[in-house]
């Protein structure tokens, strides 16, 4: 069993890295695969391995941590503006705005952005990814980041961990 804990919290820290990477899909097929691993110690071990991934990204957005050359944005020299770029300018208008607004809010008020926080840790909207960013960048405390994060992440993967146990039941 703790060699099943120490993998998904490898996979878990993975995932908040990268997001290509689903920690609910592995989840779920754990707990269908090895149904005798407590899913509140899965819960557990993927909260922590989310948000110790998510810190790499608060303290990146903070300024604590200081990326590889590679990752910084080049200024390139401007590109022609083509039909095909005003398109996609014109479609994502309304995402960027949104995006811009919620940004401005949470630097106004940093209360906000511990709720916001919160409640994407638990639902995933707004992205979870982003307002891991959006903490640091708004310098919210190592401590709310933390508390919120890691009772968000529990109970959503608390909650994923249980749903096949609860499904199987409710089903025969």
């Amino acid at each position: 069993m703790l060699a099943w804990l120490c993998l998904t919290m490898g996979v878990a820290f993975g995932s908040a890295l990268i997001p290509l990477i689903s920690i609910e899909i592995f989840l779920v097929g754990l707990v269908m695969q090895e149904p005798h691993i407590p899913w509140l110690a899965l819960g557990a071990v993927v909260a922590v391995g989310q948000v110790g991934g998510k810190l790499v990204y608060y303290y990146a957005a903070r300024g604590d941590l200081h990326l590889p050359h590679w990752m910084h944005r080049r200024h390139r020299r401007s590109k022609p503006v083509t039909a095909r770029r005003v398109r996609w300018q014109l479609r994502t208008k309304r995402i960027r705005g949104w995006l811009e607004v919620v940004r401005e809010k949470c630097h106004r008020h940093p209360k906000w952005m511990v709720g916001t926080y919160g409640v994407s840790s638990l639902l995933g909207l707004p992205p979870y990814m982003a307002t891991a960013v959006l903490a640091g960048m708004a310098r919210m405390s190592l401590s709310a980041f933390l508390s919120a994060g890691l009772l968000g992440r529990f109970v959503r993967f608390s909650a994923i961990a249980a749903s096949p146990a609860l499904f199987a039941s409710w089903l025969l």
